[in-house]
């Protein structure tokens, strides 16, 4: 581990005090890259710990999302709690919390009151569903309403389907992202003016950002999205394909790809055909394309066919399940996969050159390195034992004690 070479991000202090997945998202990449996490959790814990489903690690949703993390537990219901997370922020860069908006004020460690003043290079970066104030102003927010409210489910699906659910937790995962992006922003402008500030990233926000190209569709022209399935609103064909083996994606961005594919499959005719010679008419004759390339498909086998389609250029793959995409050729050859003892997870998606990532610790129980970073925090072993004794800070039943 000493022999690692040091990440980008090395030096970095980070105070998580954040819970479930767009924030643990974020910490862990800034991890990954160095810097040094400090997660803190109440008591109870982060509630994913108790998400299923579970393996030696533990909580798998947990584990995925909280490695290169040193872990405490303290209890900021208590002032003598929320007195130890202003020490904890002494030399800290970053603090990263998705508390409800106006938690931290009501304990007293609101930024613009008290933490701007204590500690004016502290990169302050809140996380909330809907932002501090308007119409829905500190209301919660959870992926899945996000996504109904901000309009993402409303162009998912089919027009048969009705609308659906993206599969994954997009917003947060995507907010974790847009978090990410703001405070390394943050932390760059602060080398020039020697300032933190706060940054206001919420779930809201972050899936209207999603809606390209159906907002500016609609802001542009008034167009009304439609659902279109696995078909892209703008281009023909870009879509699902049948084949004798299972679905496949086929896309043809541009004219030149158009024409491509229809000489690689045989059917050059159907780049002549005056219906499909413009990307254009393509989109307002998708149907009967699709019913043309469809019969030409049907006997193939998809894995086969979409390899010699993307050696020749032409985007295409089967569409694979989670188990074959985890077990590819190319994702262990992208270092995607971790492993270190019980723990396997997915890798590092950032490659820098000179400052790769690396995993340097595994996720840990609850209140694993509470007592070390109350240490490094200046308190003594028998200020310790009495918070740990009135459970305003917890140890892993495991941790010894002294």
């Amino acid at each position: 581990m000493n022999n690692m070479p040091k990440g980008a991000l090395t030096g970095m202090k980070v105070i998580d005090l954040s819970r479930v997945l767009a924030g643990p998202f974020c910490t862990q990449i800034l991890g990954d890259h160095g810097a040094e996490i400090i997660k803190v959790e109440p008591p109870a814990g982060d509630e994913t710990r108790t998400w299923g489903p579970f393996g030696p690690e533990g909580s798998a949703y947990y584990s995925g999302i909280n490695r290169n993390k040193r872990h405490a537990a303290i209890d900021f219901s208590r002032q003598e709690g929320r007195d130890l997370l202003l020490r904890l922020l002494e030399g800290a860069d970053v603090l990263i919390h998705n508390f409800k908006a106006g938690t931290l004020e009501r304990w007293g460690l609101g930024y613009d009151d008290v933490l701007a003043g204590k500690f004016p290079r502290l990169i302050y970066c809140q996380i909330t569903g809907f932002g501090e104030d308007g119409p829905l102003g500190g209301l919660p927010g959870y992926d899945s309403v996000i996504q109904a409210i901000a309009g993402n489910m409303s162009v998912n699906g089919s027009p048969d389907s009705g609308p659906l659910r993206v599969g994954m937790s997009i917003v947060d995962i995507g907010t974790g992202m847009n978090a990410l992006a703001a405070i390394l922003m943050a932390a760059l402008e602060r080398e020039r003016s020697g300032r933190g500030q706060k940054l206001d990233v919420c779930l809201y926000d972050c899936a209207l950002a999603y809606l390209h190209p159906h907002a500016a569709g609609y802001l542009q022209t008034g167009a009304e999205p439609v659902r279109s399935g696995n078909q892209h609103p703008s281009i023909a064909p870009y879509e699902e394909f049948a084949t004798r083996t299972g679905p496949m994606f086929l896309g043809a961005g541009n004219n030149g790809q158009f024409v491509a594919v229809c000489k690689f499959l045989g059917c050059s005719e159907l780049s002549a055909d005056p219906r499909f010679t413009t990307n254009a008419l393509r989109v307002q004759h998708r149907e009967e394309l699709h019913e043309l390339l469809q019969d030409v498909l049907a006997e193939r086998d998809a894995d086969q066919l979409a390899t010699d389609l993307l050696r020749s250029g032409i985007p295409a793959s089967a569409i694979k399940d989670v188990p074959s995409v985890l077990a590819a050729p190319h994702t262990h050859h992208r270092n995607m996969i971790l492993e270190q003892g019980n723990y396997r997870a997915l890798g590092i998606p950032i490659k820098m050159s000179r400052t790769p990532g690396s995993l340097r610790s595994t996720p840990k129980p609850l209140g694993t390195d509470t007592r070390d970073i109350c240490r490094a925090a200046g308190l003594s072993d028998a200020e310790i034992d009495r918070m740990v004794a009135d459970r305003t800070v917890l140890e892993a039943p495991s941790h010894p004690q002294n």
